[in-house]
């Protein structure tokens, strides 16, 4: 091999480490950011293939709403054109508030589809983007600008996500009734077909689903779990009434060691992953079965404080 043909393999072995070491760097910025990025969320699935009222599995679409919505928290802040935004201005239309950031991917696929809403809907329908970013107004509104966002933006803080229960993953969406309720939360990236047929069964119109309710035990606030009588990952079988009553109050009144800052009940609906919580649990569950009193665990300093799923 002549010296030229070294010199050619030897620059593109350099761009190829180079290549490798920016596409690094850009995952670990991701990486870095929190809260959790959540990609697509497919159920159900987008409607080209599904005939009206069915999924593309042929199951029937259902829409779920909490039976016990809790009032959205109000707040009043300026968008990023310096336009003053009041929750109190909703009332009576349905309400997407939409909590993103620019250096999420699944929240940039979606902001053609909130456009979308927002056009389709117009006046009985307001979105709203809370950005999650840690840079300033200007970079965001720059960005807004150049991707073409058509709705109000407003810069998001910690003490907003803890006013909402906090806000474990980007993108999370709350859905929100006319008369200004929360009804579901969506963590990740949905179907436009979810947030349309939910829109619309929203403003009493007719839709090709069914609407089914729950009780809000934590889905949307976590504050709710006080209310949970079953928590992912954790078996309960084997205690009487009394005893699951006892275990239920002892996960609701002891706070994880993980860092979250949550109460084991808590964490187990927020990460049903967490290894922590889970063991926590158990121990508690096992020892209430064995008749034994659970050792209390430490309280962390501010068990009020909003959870992040790293």
């Amino acid at each position: 091999m002549g010296r030229g043909s070294k010199s050619v393999k030897k620059a593109y072995t350099i761009l190829f480490v180079a290549a490798a070491a920016v596409m690094l760097l850009a995952h670990l910025r991701l990486s870095a950011h929190s809260p959790h990025v959540l990609a697509a969320r497919t159920s159900p699935h987008p409607a080209q293939e599904q005939q009206p009222g069915l999924s593309d599995d042929g199951t029937q679409v259902v829409l779920h709403f909490a039976s016990n919505p809790q009032p959205m928290p109000p707040f009043l802040l300026a968008d990023l054109e310096g336009e003053i935004i009041s929750t109190a201005a909703w009332q009576g239309k349905v309400v997407l508030l939409n909590f993103w950031a620019t250096w999420c991917p699944p929240c940039r696929e979606e902001i053609p589809m909130m456009n979308e809403l927002s056009h389709r809907y117009r006046e009985r329908l307001q979105i709203v983007g809370v950005s999650m970013d840690d840079s300033s107004p200007a970079e965001v509104r720059s960005f807004a600008k150049e991707i073409g966002i058509d709705y109000p933006i407003v810069m998001g803080s910690g003490a907003l996500s803890r006013e909402y229960g906090g806000v474990p993953a980007l993108p999370t969406t709350f859905v929100i009734n006319t008369d200004g309720r929360i009804v579901e939360k969506h963590e990740g990236l949905y179907p436009i077909e979810v947030y349309d047929n939910e829109i619309r069964a929203l403003l009493g119109e007719h839709v090709d689903a069914k609407v089914e309710t729950f009780e809000d035990t934590g889905q949307i606030f976590l504050k709710n779990a006080i209310n949970a009588k079953e928590l992912p990952g954790v078996d309960f079988k084997g205690l009487t009434d009394t005893q699951k009553r006892a275990a239920l109050k002892k996960l609701n009144s002891q706070y994880c060691t993980c860092g979250c800052k949550l109460t084991i009940a808590q964490c187990r609906i927020n990460d049903s992953e967490c290894a922590t919580s889970q063991a926590l649990a158990q121990k508690i569950v096992h020892q209430i079965r064995a008749g034994s009193s659970p050792s209390a665990l430490p309280v962390p300093s501010s068990p009020a404080s909003t959870t992040i799923r790293q």
